[in-house]
Order: C-alpha cells, then structure tokens, then sequence
C-alpha cells in the first residue's frame, strides 16, 4: 500500500493544537535519542506564539497535511513559520513528525515559508517608507541537527553564534549590581496608567518611537507588535534612562521566569540592568535566560551569580550580520 500524500496550505485557527503536538513530538524524538526525552507537553506558550506569528505572518505560515482518503480525516504532519520584521525575514519554526521526515516535507515548508526576493529587501516600515536595506534570512536552530543546519546553510543561513541557556536562581546576587546611580527604569505600561502614576514619564507614542529606535540600533529592526505580544503573556518590560531623560535601552522579565528580550545602547550596563530585573519581578521558580556567545558580559555576570548552562547550544545562523548581539537577549529562540 503506497503511503499518504502529502499537501501543503495555509493553517486555519483550529490547526494550532496539532502544530503545537507536531512541535513536541518533532523534538522529543531527537532529544530522547540524545538521552534527554521531554516532559509531557504544556501546549499554551506555544498556542498563544503560533497565534500571534499567524495574526502578524499569515502569509509565512504553512501546514503540511495528508491528504484526505475514504474514511480518514486530514491530518497534520508538518508546519513552518516565518516572520518579516521590517528587512530581517527570520524563520521561527520548522517541525515534522518523525515518521514523516526524509520525504522532502521540511524543505518544502521552508520554500513556501521564504519570502519573496523584492519581500526580503524591501519591507515597509510602520511610518510607510520603504526599507531599501539588503534582505537578511536567518534562524536559530538546534546545533544536534546537522540535516536541518545542512538545508539552512545551502540557503546562506549558516550558523555564525551559540546561544547558551542559562537557568537558576541567583546564589550570588553580588555578581549582579544594581543599576548605577543616575539610572532610573520606567515601567512599559500603558500611558494612562503610566502618566497616573508618574505625570513626566513618557507618553505612550513617545515611549514606542524610543523602543523603536533602540531596536533598530541594536537587532537592527523595529517589533513593536512583538513588545506588545509579550506584554499581553504577562511579561514586565522597562525602559532604562539617566535622570536627564536619555534612553539607554530596555529589558523585560516575568513571574513564570522567562527573561528578555534586554536591548541596551551600553553594553557595560548589562550586568546591573540583569540584576535590577531579577530583583524587581522574583520568579516562581527558576530563571530562563538565553545568551548569545557574544554577549560575555552576561554570561559572566549570570554564571558567577549562580545559574548553570542548561543542555547544548542552539545556533544563530544568518546570511548576514543584522544585530549586535553584544548588547542583546533574545526572548526566546523563536521571536527574537
């Protein structure tokens, strides 16, 4: 009997669970061989990312399904997703179900997901001018699958930085000062409730355009859809800036422990702003920090402050430089 075959389109609101199990299981099956199989699923971190990528990449977000037969309902098998933030187009997710790889299903998502050549130099910004700044693809991938960096790097995409998990609480907390005198943090918060509180903060379109700018100096692309995002899943962002009302940059934290993204314009504040966020919103349990390779002055201060290295490193890979990680911690390995 000749096995199923496979067809691709956009996902549909219901489809996101399945994603969401096709994600884990993907995973699980290369970790498991690795001696290091994952816990059963917690699905929700992952619905509410996938919803947000489908409301702001539609067009980047594609399914892989059997296609129907008497008797069977369609079934997923495959999905990948990219977004387009201004010229950096980054792929965030590219899973298949273990029985169904080595049938081309991945590097068919993947060519379905790429944007278009004129898409991927040549983006509208929010303020509607057009992005002329060559296009950049890039990804973070598992530094275990050498199939998957192989198929990214044909592309250009090539692993150019570990990015190292850093989990725990502070032991130390010495190793991480707070911020230095003349360094004030304002919250991110709506500016009505910011402005009650603290009439000569920033307002709100004032406060955007500031996060903007820092964004683009640093991972050299505006996302203010994506801070808004993490606000919404209960993260706690500030703005950092001296008395004199100049932006120095931002860093985000939660109660669940999940940490960043940190942009700063000084790299040599990264430890203190790192100590004022774990000190202002004290996790539940432990702490999860992802930390470029290049970003030794995080990687010092929360080594010696007590975290540990947690599994091996994902891999950055782009086809260009686009960022300076030096002064940058990503949310996550799937938004940056």
């Amino acid at each position: 009997m000749s096995r199923e075959e496979i067809g691709y389109r956009p996902p549909r609101p219901e489809d996101l669970v399945d994603c969401a199990l096709v994600w884990h299981a993907s995973v699980n099956d290369y970790m498991t061989r690795l001696g290091h199989p994952l816990p059963p699923p917690v699905l929700e971190p992952a619905l509410r990312l996938n919803e947000h990528l489908l409301a702001t990449d539609p067009d980047h977000f594609q399914v892989a399904v059997t296609r129907s037969v008497p008797g069977r309902h369609e079934r997923i098998v495959g999905f990948g997703i990219g977004l387009q933030r201004e010229h950096v187009w980054f792929l965030s997710q590219l899973y298949v179900l273990p029985a169904e790889q080595h049938r081309g299903v991945g590097r068919a998502l993947l060519s379905l997901v790429l944007p278009s050549a004129p898409a991927a130099g040549a983006a509208d910004d929010p303020d509607g001018q057009t992005d002329r700044r060559p296009g950049v693809l890039a990804t973070c991938t598992d530094s275990a699958q050498p199939i998957s960096n192989g198929l990214y790097s044909k592309l250009g995409i090539v692993a150019r930085m570990p990015v190292f998990n850093l989990v725990g609480r502070p032991t130390s907390p010495s190793a991480l000062p707070g911020l230095p005198s003349g360094i004030e943090a304002i919250p991110l918060e709506p500016a009505e409730r910011t402005s009650h509180r603290n009439p000569a903060g920033p307002g709100k379109a004032e406060l955007e355009q500031t996060i903007d700018a820092i964004d683009r100096d640093v991972l050299g692309y505006a996302h203010q859809r994506d801070h808004l995002f993490l606000r919404v899943q209960g993260r706690t962002g500030f703005l950092y800036r001296t008395s004199a009302g100049e932006p120095l940059g931002y860093g985000y934290s939660s109660q669940v422990g999940r940490f960043g993204p940190v942009a700063l314009l000084d790299e040599t504040l990264m430890a203190g702003v790192i100590g004022h966020l774990m000190a202002a919103i004290e996790p539940r349990g432990a702490a999860s920090v992802w930390v470029p390779g290049a970003n030794d002055r995080a990687m010092v201060a929360l080594l010696r402050a007590g975290l540990r290295i947690e599994g091996f490193p994902a891999m950055f890979c782009w086809t260009r430089p686009f960022a300076t990680f030096e002064r940058y911690l990503p949310a996550g390995l799937a938004l940056l």
